[in-house]
């Protein structure tokens, strides 16, 4: 029985897409060699792979067959300074763009959206991405709990000893109260004792 027909549309399961995008590349660099050999072709064959990886044959100078592609369909020469400028921003736009989109689909990834692409490989890969992440998160907010107890319980401390010495001087201010309170007594008395003895001794002192 031959092979039925494969229908010509983007494989969506990511492990089939990779495999057979490996044999047909395979194929179709094996086929541009034999090209080229049998009937003597100059042959430059580029591919991309969805990830941005560059595949390439050249059966000749890969720069001179494109210089001479250029010239047949009437493109700006890449000699030229001006045009290198802007196929270097231009590269590096596409590059930046691919970038983004990788970095946009692994977000949604991680935040649990478009997983049903995933094949079973890149589901175990993220869950174990996710439980680093995870870990990681616990470890900043187990961080965070210990120092503020750490400074909750130092915080404690220095309140108890602006305590115990606010107490300690209260106490050497009622303690000092009492003393002058009992020195202002002990005056008094003696100033009473001065008088009385003052007011008989002026007794004694009158004419019989």
């Amino acid at each position: 029985m031959g092979r039925g027909k494969v229908e010509l549309k983007r494989i969506e399961n990511p492990t089939n897409r990779q495999v057979t995008f490996s044999k047909r590349r395979n194929g179709l660099l094996k086929k541009s060699f034999e090209l080229s050999i049998l009937c003597d072709a100059e042959v430059a064959l580029l591919i991309f792979s969805s990830s941005g990886k560059v595949y390439q044959f050249a059966s000749h100078d890969m720069d001179r067959t494109i210089a001479k592609y250029r010239r047949e369909v009437g493109l700006p020469d890449s000699s030229n300074p001006q045009f290198r400028t802007m196929e270097f921003w231009r590269s590096e736009i596409e590059e930046l763009k691919r970038s983004i989109n990788t970095l946009e689909a692994r977000q949604k990834h991680l935040s649990g959206e478009d997983i049903l692409a995933l094949g079973m490989r890149e589901l175990k890969q993220l869950e174990r991405q996710l439980k680093v992440g995870v870990e990681r998160v616990r470890s900043r907010k187990r961080r965070i709990v210990s120092d503020h107890a750490t400074l909750l319980k130092r915080r404690h401390k220095q309140l108890q000893e602006e305590n115990s010495r606010l107490q300690k001087r209260l106490k050497e201010l009622d303690d000092g109260n009492t003393s002058s309170r009992i020195v202002g007594e002990n005056s008094c008395s003696v100033l009473q004792q001065r008088i009385v003895e003052e007011n008989l001794f002026n007794e004694t002192d009158l004419p019989m």
